[in-house]
């Protein structure tokens, strides 16, 4: 197969990998409702489960992203996507508190930290002038994976019990790292292992190399803001569904899930196009776009909680996954303007585990809230973080994203 016709296939693999990362990571929220009933949890314990998966993340990923730039990019997918799954398969076990802490929270999050870093740099790796378009058609399997997970998830959960669902995607999982293994090409030019000297100097040339541009501080607080929403609607809107409206599981977890990342699924692709012919003219209107996204998202955020008739919300879920989505379709092509290629993998892991720290928060903080303020209050509130993250972006754009751009660097290290 010749290099351009497998810089497509690349984008298709990995974009069923990343389908099954989000996937396993949404179906508990789907059926959080039937294991508090099952075990007995109470909504600041499922919460925490949730938050421990979503900290580990963040404190693994970073480890993920300079390991991709050093080490074989295929070992680290195949044998995070096997991790992830394994990981999602034995959760289906659980009956305590701590055995979902370990295997939900330390395994599962442990195993997903190492795709993403090295993914998008590896598509960048192959895509050029089509860098965003293909980013954006990789970020399409969150939307999918979310949605599917989550009708799939709650029609198992109704029928053959939670356990079940953590099964079926696991399995699922393990076969497709074999195809992974099997399909995926090796680098000729990435050594196996690395030693630890190797890994210590690449951390302290990208921290020097990083410091000097701002524009990567300021994007990684306004993703962090853009995580912490998404956390929290993932994590409580089903339960919100359920409790306010009645419906069932199996529609909660889907229409939570549909009208939003449906929106999503094309707000990305028209970001995508949209925002690589404005960067062809001039590289900063990407975070612009990114801005007014996240502004025009702001009110629907609102909306999801405040509504009280089921159609508004479900709009309302709809419009802010559009924007969403031309939001989500420049996080790393925005980044990566300002990154030189040999640091790419090792900035988004930093940028990912800055982002996910602090969003790890949003489940606990909600499931704290819930019994004196309700869900409304709480979903409703998460739309004041869409606005410090429109505010963070037009400084970026503003006052550092040029000056940043690595394109402007006087040498490839620091």
């Amino acid at each position: 197969m010749n290099s351009k016709a497998y810089k497509w296939e690349l984008v298709g693999l990995l974009w069923v990998a990343f389908f099954l990362n989000q996937a396993d990571r949404q179906i508990f929220n789907v059926v959080l409702s039937l294991i508090k009933t099952d075990l007995q949890f109470t909504d600041a314990q499922l919460g925490l489960i949730s938050s421990v998966l979503v900290w580990v993340y963040g404190l693994l990923v970073p480890v993920a992203g300079f390991l991709g730039d050093l080490v074989e990019r295929k070992k680290i997918i195949v044998y995070s996507l096997v991790f992830w799954s394994l990981a999602t398969l034995l959760t289906g076990f659980g009956s305590t508190l701590l055995y979902f802490i370990l295997i939900r929270g330390l395994a599962t999050g442990g195993g997903e930290a190492f795709y993403a870093p090295t993914a998008n740099a590896l598509i960048s790796e192959h895509h050029d002038k089509s860098r965003s378009f293909a980013l954006s058609l990789h970020q399409t399997a969150v939307y999918v994976g979310i949605i599917l997970s989550g009708f799939l998830a709650g029609y198992v959960g109704e029928h053959y019990g939670w356990r079940a669902a953590f099964y079926l995607f696991g399995g699922f999982g393990l076969i497709i790292g074999i195809i992974m293994q099997l399909r995926l090409r090796s680098s000729n030019t990435r050594p196996a292992t690395v030693t630890w000297s190797e890994y210590k100097s690449l951390l302290i040339r990208t921290f020097r190399y990083l410091s000097r541009k701002p524009t990567t501080l300021l994007h990684s607080l306004a993703f962090a803001c853009m995580v912490f929403v998404n956390v929290g609607y993932l994590t409580w809107m089903p339960t919100f569904l359920i409790e306010n409206f009645g419906l069932s599981l199996s529609e909660a977890g889907f229409s939570s899930m549909f009208y939003h990342h449906a929106a999503a699924f094309f707000g990305v692709l028209a970001g995508g196009r949209l925002a690589d012919k404005l960067a062809s003219v001039k590289p900063a209107y990407r975070v612009w776009l990114q801005a007014g996204a996240m502004l025009c998202a702001a009110p629907f955020i609102y909306g999801m909680g405040a509504g009280t008739d089921i159609r508004i919300i479900y709009l309302s879920l709809a419009l802010f996954g559009f924007f969403r989505g031309i939001y989500d379709s420049n996080i790393f092509a925005s980044l990566f303007e300002v990154v030189a290629p040999q640091y790419r993998a090792s900035a988004g892991g930093l940028m990912l585990m800055f982002a996910f720290l602090m969003g790890a928060f949003a489940p606990y903080i909600l499931g704290v809230l819930k019994p004196s303020l309700g869900l409304a209050a709480g979903i409703s509130g998460l739309s004041v973080a869409y606005l410090i993250a429109v505010v963070l972006l037009i400084c970026t754009a503003m006052l550092y994203f040029h000056r940043d751009q690595f394109i402007h660097d006087h040498k490839t290290s620091p």
